[in-house]
């Protein structure tokens, strides 16, 4: 503990301390003050180690004498005593340097002697934990590079028994900080390059920042990996087929990865003109870069040409740097707790992505983090008709929420589940679970839990209620006022992912009730909703019910435009649902006949902004697959 400057242990401190400033101050106004460097030098030859509260004092108190010279009636005092003043700044200026420096020092000396303790195997573990964004002592550039000179001091002066980890680790740092100079110009060019570049959607060879990345970098296993991600090619294939890997490539790949996560993620969050965009972008980075990392861990697990220590050390590496990625973006205010990974993985199969981050989490402690991230792969594990695993997601979710008294987390996993059990035609558990969370939501005043608590009661009691054989019309009124009330909450949250829940759930309710031209404005506002957040699902689910509410009413075009859009979208995420779609289309090309493809190339050019080209061409493709599957 440091001593306090008025304790009797601190006096002799204190008046050593203001002797110091003293003197800087009497040789600054005789100007013999060299240059600020002087007083630096002072400062680090006299304050001692666990002083410098004492220090700081001793500073103030001279502040507050010199700003009482600056109030007395004299021109002569007052003008030695603004000189004096700016002395005292110099001071505190280069104090503020001095400590700046011995923090940076401090932490470096630290982590140098962490690294060179541990054993060989956990040499990389120890480094690792030393640039882990989540820790509050997590090293900078600067600090790197000063651990870079301190390891190497270490090992010119033999403090080291087996140096050669070491020096891999030094010679990669050294190479990542100097790859990530020269991309320093390149992590966001890409963005201006291509115009219509929407972040990590699509085809990578097409837009994104691997192209531009991989010519950038010189180093091997950097410009291999951004070069497989922009073909398209499996990255855990790619590193199962290497027969050597160096520690110093790998140490320099973590570097780097880390340095351009962390640059987009910074740009896509200070992006005003279109805040919403940015928050999805972030999403996007953190969960790509964690993808990336499990892709590499499984393959170097599986890499037989490498030895098994080597296996065993890199595979846990990658798998460490996922784990922080992912500990990082449960901590972010955007992280999207009624969201799911597809949203976000355009192109890509989500049924690969969710096994990439499902499986590894078992592994993982039960934490506050963990259940953020259970939350979402549950959400997403919903979607492919997966309820069983969507439901032991989302409980397990609960039980470390619940532990970790993290409310917000514990709703959103409460309405989860309400929603899987109306999937699952189980009313009474879906009411129940819908129930707990609203009453929730009201007592810890979670806005956004309580609007989609609301329309998850209303959904639920509408369903429920249209199973009776007999019912009443008034008996709809109640659950669609939960439903208004959810979707007014929604509006003015201004959520986009709950209003599109909203505005879904109410054109459902319109659609079961046999009120079709009801449901159309809230399905269609609900497929807008749903493509600014850019939940693919939602979109997807929208347009089934816009498509078969048209046909309800006749409107076999506008039922037809719906129909193939709600297709391609769930087929693409693998929603079981788009097998109803495909069976729409069925129905209502055996109505038109030979004017149902003349139809879909009518609105050829509506479709083609919304799935592009290639899904347009991939409609009929796709339609008579579901015909095959029907034998």
């Amino acid at each position: 503990m440091p001593s306090d400057a008025s304790s009797p242990d601190a006096r002799p401190f204190a008046d050593r301390y203001l002797a110091v400033i003293n003197q800087i101050v009497e040789i600054t106004l005789k100007g013999k003050l060299r240059s600020k460097e002087q007083i630096y030098q002072q400062l680090v030859q006299d304050v001692e180690a666990g002083t410098g509260e004492i220090f700081e004092r001793c500073l103030a108190t001279r502040f507050e004498e010199t700003q009482t010279q600056l109030q007395i009636d004299d021109e002569l005092k007052q003008a030695k005593a603004t000189r004096i003043l700016r002395a005292l700044q110099a001071i505190q200026g280069e104090w503020e340097r001095y400590q700046k420096e011995q923090h940076l020092t401090a932490a470096v000396s630290t982590a140098t002697r962490s690294i060179i303790e541990s054993s060989s195997e956990d040499t990389l573990v120890t480094w690792l934990d030393w640039v882990d964004p989540n820790q509050t002592n997590a090293l900078s550039t600067d600090q790197l590079k000063a651990l870079v000179q301190s390891l190497n001091q270490s090992i010119s002066t033999k403090k080291i028994e087996q140096p050669q980890v070491i020096q891999q680790l030094v010679a990669g740092i050294d190479s990542g900080l100097a790859t990530q100079q020269r991309l320093e110009d390149h992590v966001i060019r890409w963005i201006y390059d291509v115009p219509t570049a929407i972040g990590f959607e699509g085809t990578p060879s097409q837009w994104g920042p691997w192209k531009l990345w991989a010519e950038q970098v010189t180093s091997p296993l950097p410009k291999q990996l951004f070069q497989v991600i922009t073909t398209n090619q499996s990255i855990e294939e790619t590193i199962q087929r290497q027969s050597t890997i160096a520690v110093r490539d790998w140490v320099e790949l973590v570097i780097v990865l880390q340095f351009l996560q962390r640059g987009l993620v910074t740009w896509f969050e200070k992006q005003p003109y279109d805040s919403k965009w940015g928050t999805k972008q972030s999403v996007a980075t953190f969960l790509t870069f964690a993808v990336i990392w499990n892709q590499l861990s499984l393959g170097f697990e599986r890499a037989s040409s490498l030895s098994p220590d080597d296996r065993h050390r890199l595979s846990q590496g990658c798998f460490q740097m996922m784990l922080q990625i992912l500990r990082r973006f449960s901590q972010q205010p955007y992280f999207p707790m009624y969201g799911g990974v597809f949203a976000l993985f355009g192109g890509n199969d989500l049924k690969e992505t969710l096994n990439y981050l499902d499986e590894p989490l078992r592994q993982v402690p039960g934490t506050q983090e963990k259940a953020r991230i259970l939350t979402l792969l549950g959400y997403s594990r919903r979607a492919l008709g997966d309820y069983d695993r969507a439901i032991e997601f989302h409980q397990q979710a609960l039980d470390i929420a619940r532990s970790a008294t993290d409310q917000a987390c514990e709703i959103a996993n409460l309405n989860h589940l309400s929603r899987i059990y109306v999937a699952q035609k189980d009313y009474t558990e879906a009411i129940g679970y819908s129930q707990r969370a609203l009453v929730l939501a009201r007592q810890v005043g979670d806005r956004l839990g309580e609007a989609n608590a609301l329309t998850n009661l209303g959904y639920s009691e509408i369903v429920s209620a249209r199973q009776l054989e007999h019912i009443d019309p008034d008996e709809y009124e109640l659950p669609i006022s939960y439903l208004q009330q959810g979707l007014q909450l929604s509006e003015k949250l201004g959520d986009r992912q709950s209003q599109s829940l909203c505005y879904h759930s109410l054109g459902i309710a319109y659609v079961l009730i046999e009120q079709p031209q009801a449901a159309i404005p809230y399905l269609e506002k609900g497929f807008q909703a749903a493509q600014k957040s850019g939940d693919l699902y939602l979109q997807g689910l929208n347009l089934l019910y816009l498509a078969e509410a048209h046909y309800s009413l006749g409107h076999r075009e506008q039922a037809l435009f719906a129909a193939f859009v709600s297709m391609y979208l769930l087929e693409q995420i693998q929603a079981n649902e788009w097998r109803q779609a495909a069976g729409l289309l069925t129905i209502l090309e055996g109505q038109l006949g030979d004017t149902f493809q003349t139809m879909r190339s009518q609105y050829r050019s509506a479709i083609v902004p919304i799935i592009g080209v290639d899904g347009y061409d991939h409609l009929p493709v796709l339609l008579e697959h579901y015909k095959q599957s029907l034998g």
